[in-house]
């Protein structure tokens, strides 16, 4: 079909550009969030942990962390929405630790990237699994 005002040709797009950008802002969102240090990560490891909406707008708000699966949700939630004030208060570095070879599989590609980039030992936890 040749082009005429009925079916234009499409431009040829720049946005190879814009996703670029797009995908480095999404990192950025996460990155500012990072604690210093995996050791200001002192959240509960027992009980059940109530979300607040902010974080858990879409989902389950209570986690008992004696189910695996429970506990594990409740992570996945907190990498993705939770905010740099919240990191500490509902993670525990060591759980964390404990969690990441199967956790990292559960959350986001960039997610992962940007808290393994970060945190060498959540990457040398990736390796000593594999």
């Amino acid at each position: 079909m040749s082009s005429s005002p009925q079916h234009p040709t499409p431009a040829p797009s720049g946005s190879s550009g814009a996703v670029a950008e797009d995908l480095a802002l999404y990192r950025e969102k996460f990155r500012r969030r990072l604690p210093e240090s995996l050791d200001e990560l002192h959240g509960p490891t027992q009980g059940v942990v109530e979300l607040p909406l902010h974080m858990a707008w879409s989902g389950m708000t209570s986690y008992d962390m004696s189910k695996p699966r429970q506990r594990m949700g409740l992570y996945r939630t907190a990498l993705h929405e939770g905010l740099r004030d919240d990191l500490p208060q509902y993670l525990n570095r060591d759980l964390l630790l404990q969690m990441w070879p199967v956790l990292r599989t559960l959350v986001g590609r960039t997610v992962r990237s940007v808290w393994e980039d970060a945190f060498s030992e959540l990457a040398s936890r990736t390796r000593a699994a594999a």
